[in-house]
């Protein structure tokens, strides 16, 4: 075996004497774990869906009121408000449909085919 020359020391003359100052990351938060900021939920397309199945009539009227606001502010929950209004209106036509059979169905009970007397 061959004695080999140890490598030679680097050269720290060319590097500058003072440290360098870190570039900050223009793509980094203040705090590593902050949240992203959430878009806000239009609160009266939510109450339009849930009135849709217990009161039509008021899942319309917020329903309504909530695409106004949305067109107006932006805000998510357009889809929950169209839902609120079609479940709503369909709710309305079955009532109406309802009522009307109830109301026939009550006129045309006095007319058995037989008189009782």
């Amino acid at each position: 075996m061959t004695d080999a020359p140890p490598p030679p020391a680097p050269d720290y003359s060319s590097q500058p004497s003072q440290p360098a100052t870190a570039q900050p990351n223009p793509y980094a938060s203040a705090s590593p774990y902050a949240a992203a900021p959430q878009q806000k939920t239009n609160v009266l397309a939510i109450v339009s869906l849930v009135l849709a199945f217990f009161i039509s009539i008021g899942a319309i009227i917020c329903g309504h009121i909530a695409l106004n606001q949305i067109k107006r502010t932006g805000e998510n929950g357009r889809g929950l408000a169209i839902a609120g209004l079609v479940l709503g209106y369909l709710g309305l036509v079955v009532g109406l449909i309802w009522i009307v059979i109830i109301i026939a169905a009550f006129a045309t009970a006095g007319y058995g085919g037989y008189p009782t007397y």
